[in-house]
């Protein structure tokens, strides 16, 4: 997860250092404050001679062990107070930086998203607010969870970014799988996966080919990243195949056997996308080293901004109410379709992958224009790991933990739609070079699915 965590410090740039800066200005000058000063809040006076070290045993010792003991208090109080107020400060600066980004400007979806569904507005009203607020809650959960992974180290850090780095879409799933809307939770997941690798990849190469006439990627990792991705999308097509070739799809018992492939194959999925992390995190680490060393000095100051109490109490708030957002979200979509005339494939394919995705697209774009190829990579491809290996079978896991049936028997489209889009990524990406016009074919695959979809 390392990619991700650069291209954070990339995004939050030179104002992030700033921030550590006059962090660390403060906390140097609470150290070094003068002797004096702080016996004067001490109610003492720094001349002040010791007394009774040199009188005889027992004479005055009582007296002076009480004023030592209540010398200690103060000044563990006076510490305490100073503590406090840096991180106090530290965490207003923190979260001033995070909601600087224009972005949030959608934070007022928010609450009126909220109000439209608990008020059952129109289900017009409640599904485009309840949209919007998600695209500022994923921004915000990114910057915390980034910066709550840098207290742990590189292994469990990086364990934080693959639980919560796509969490919007896994809340966005898991409420569409409670609401029995498994064909949207198939396509909105699956919708993440395109427009991962084919939209952000392919705008990133665009983009990054404009303003650099060759830019290249490490090549290892690209190479073990579109096996994995191949890998799922065979994990996929084996359930639907199973489907359609092993006895009569209306015979009893069919339907149960395709549930029990979707699982088994969630469960190994799951057991890959474990060794996938402790390839990346531990075995082989420096084969995703080079985009650390990309980052150049934006990644310098890696340490955190936010106390940890202030990271674990937002990454819950922002976290519950990305739920409740969600719930609304789905419930709203069959009644949005029918009046807009927008089918659900398409929404779910196409329109649902933009709320969790959007700002995460413009991170990839932005460091590929600064020829920073390996962090682009890192976050479009990364995140197409994650949710084939990750998202999907935990959709699968939890449906099967609450009783839905959840399966992976894709429709033929979207399957052929899926085995498309790896291959294509894989073969423009095999060679870990790129320019324009390999991103203008990535663009123009998305973009003749979408309208396929659009149809559907």
């Amino acid at each position: 997860m390392q990619s991700r965590t650069q291209a954070f410090f990339v995004r939050r740039g030179s104002s992030r250092a700033e921030v550590l800066a006059v962090k660390r200005q403060e906390e140097s000058e609470d150290q070094n404050e003068n002797p004096a000063d702080t016996e004067a809040l001490l109610g003492r006076s720094a001349s002040r001679p010791a007394q009774g070290y040199g009188s005889p045993r027992g004479v005055g010792s009582s007296a002076d062990a009480e004023a030592r003991r209540a010398s200690f208090a103060r000044n563990r109080s006076l510490t305490m107070t100073r503590t406090k107020r840096r991180w106090w400060r530290s965490d207003a600066r923190a979260l001033k930086e995070i909601l600087s980004n224009w972005v949030n400007v959608l934070l007022v979806t928010v609450p009126l998203g909220l109000a439209a569904g608990a008020l059952k507005w129109s289900a017009e009203y409640v599904f485009v607010l309840n949209f919007l607020a998600l695209i500022p809650m994923a921004l915000i959960l990114g910057d915390v969870t980034e910066d709550l992974a840098l207290r742990y180290g590189s292994v469990i850090g990086g364990l934080i970014n693959a639980t919560f780095g796509n969490i919007v879409e896994i809340i966005l799933s898991v409420a569409a799988l409670l609401n029995g809307l498994y064909a949207v939770v198939a396509a909105s997941l699956l919708g993440s996966i395109l427009s991962n690798l084919l939209l952000v990849t392919g705008c990133s190469f665009f983009f990054g080919g404009l303003f650099n006439k060759t830019q290249k990627f490490n090549a290892t990792g690209n190479q073990a990243s579109s096996s994995l991705l191949f890998l799922a999308a065979l994990g996929f097509l084996i359930p639907t195949g199973a489907s359609r070739l092993f006895g009569d799809a209306e015979a009893s018992g069919h339907d149960d056997m395709v549930l029990r492939i979707s699982r088994g194959t969630a469960v190994v999925m799951l057991m890959c996308y474990a060794c996938y992390l402790g390839f990346q995190l531990y075995t082989h680490t420096d084969l995703f080293e080079e985009a650390a060393d990309e980052s150049d000095g934006l990644a310098e100051p890696q340490e955190p901004m936010m106390s940890l109490v202030t990271s674990f109490g937002l990454l819950t708030v922002i976290t519950l109410t990305v739920a409740v957002s969600s719930e609304y979200l789905t419930s709203s979509l069959t009644a949005f379709s029918e009046r807009s005339g927008l089918g659900e494939a398409f929404l779910g394919t196409i329109v649902l992958p933009i709320a969790g995705n959007a700002c995460e697209h413009m991170t990839a774009v932005i460091v590929a224009t600064k020829n920073k190829m390996d962090l682009s990579m890192g976050v479009a491809v990364g995140s197409s790991i994650q949710v084939a290996l990750f998202a999907v079978p935990f959709a699968v896991v939890v449906g099967w933990a609450t009783g839905h049936p959840f399966t992976l028997n894709f429709d033929p489209f979207s399957a052929m739609a899926l085995m498309l889009s790896v291959a294509q990524s894989n073969f423009v990406t095999a060679g870990a070079t790129s320019h324009w016009l390999l991103g203008i074919q990535l663009i123009a695959l998305y973009a003749l699915l979408s309208l396929a979809y659009y149809f559907k």
